[in-house]
């Protein structure tokens, strides 16, 4: 599983579509879930290339630091975003005539409310992925907050 680290440090907050693009590529991991269970669950016959249980502790270890990560970029640009937001609006009440900064408004409010939703597809993704782990690793591994 790639580290994401870097990546969700950059993640763009400016333009929604330019993160909601980062954040695909971010989920990517989470797509590939089975996949990765699969390949890093060693068979009967392979199991000198390490034990299950190691194997599920990693890849969950793994997940939880993805998870960490990505909730954390998603939150920064939520806060920046508002911050924009609380700016446009101090902007509004000062110059009440001003259409470009009523549309400014509206533009981050809008992407606002689109970064927050992301945080419930966040959990929607966690859920998935946390699913297919328990039923492929719930003999090896039972992680601790489960």
């Amino acid at each position: 599983m790639s580290t994401a680290g870097e990546e969700v440090q950059q993640l763009p907050c400016r333009e929604f579509s330019e993160f909601k693009e980062a954040l695909q590529l971010l989920r990517a991991d989470d797509d590939k879930i089975i996949y990765k269970l699969n390949t890093s669950l060693p068979t009967t016959s392979f199991s000198e290339q390490g034990s299950a249980t190691e194997h599920c502790k990693d890849l969950y270890q793994q997940l939880q630091s993805l998870y960490k990560s990505r909730s954390s970029a998603i939150q920064k640009c939520v806060d920046e975003t508002t911050n924009q937001v609380a700016m446009f609006r101090e902007q509004r009440d000062n110059e009440r005539d001003s259409n470009v900064i009523l549309k400014q408004l509206r533009k981050e409010q809008t992407k606002l409310r689109l970064m927050k939703s992301e945080l419930g597809v966040e959990e929607v993704v966690k859920e998935r992925s946390m699913k297919v782990f328990r039923e492929r690793c719930w003999k090896s591994y039972k992680p601790p907050d489960f």
